[in-house]
């Protein structure tokens, strides 16, 4: 199911902000407006995504009339060049599969004591792994 957002793109000296007004002002930027575009899909398909599994709700999409850049630049205290409205599109459930959700295959090398006394056991090394990194960066 696709999801649209409107987005406001603010071309600045460096490159362009991306806003999501109905989503607390979600941002991302891009160097250039193709990158911009790109960060805007990931950014929006990784909020939706997260509110998704986090079982919080989603928040309506304004029509695409009703956002005012202008305003949205000046509460937010940014000067810009030009500015456009854009509605972002993305199927999150597709998008999630390929760049949250897909595994990768790491090879690693452990002491042969350690691997026969973990096979002995049938200690999934996946999990034992996934669940050491969580651990190690806090995410539990």
């Amino acid at each position: 199911m696709l999801s649209n957002y409107p987005a406001c793109f603010f071309k600045e000296e460096n490159g362009y902000s991306v806003i999501f007004p109905d989503l607390n002002y979600l941002a991302t930027c891009g160097h250039t407006l193709d990158e911009a575009f790109s960060m805007a899909v990931d950014c929006l398909a990784g909020y939706l995504y997260m509110l998704s599994k986090d079982g919080e709700s989603v928040p309506a999409a304004s029509p695409l009339n009703a956002v005012d850049p202008a305003k949205i630049a000046e509460e937010l205290e940014f000067s810009y060049e030009e500015y456009f409205v854009n509605i972002v599109t993305v199927d999150v459930a597709e998008y999630a599969k390929t760049h949250f959700e897909r595994s990768v295959k790491k090879t690693l090398t452990i002491p042969a004591w350690l691997n026969s006394a973990a096979l002995e056991r049938n200690i999934n090394f996946s999990q034992v792994l996934q669940d050491a990194l969580k651990q190690q960066l806090h995410m539990s």
